[in-house]
């Protein structure tokens, strides 16, 4: 199944990111559990996990980490405001 577009992402606080759907749908993603590794463990950097940007059809940091696009959609919570 194919997610919707995500057309813009901010990272906030405690390691969440904020996601807009070309939906409407505004969600917030949990990236906790994916700090761990060496490949994922540079997002503890703040500034590091603040260059995190849009990539065609995810999100993605500045050292090629990203996350699939169904695990963004799926595993976030919608925000109602």
């Amino acid at each position: 199944m194919l997610q919707p577009k995500i057309i813009e992402v901010k990272p906030l606080n405690d390691y969440k990111l904020f996601l807009l759907f070309e939906t409407g749908e505004k969600k917030m993603f949990d990236v906790t559990p994916y700090i761990s590794g060496s490949w994922y463990e540079k997002l503890k950097d703040v500034a590091f996990f603040n260059t995190v940007h849009v990539s065609g059809n995810t999100v993605e940091w500045a050292g090629g980490q990203d996350i699939a696009p169904h695990e963004l959609y799926e595993y976030s919570e919608l925000m109602t405001n």
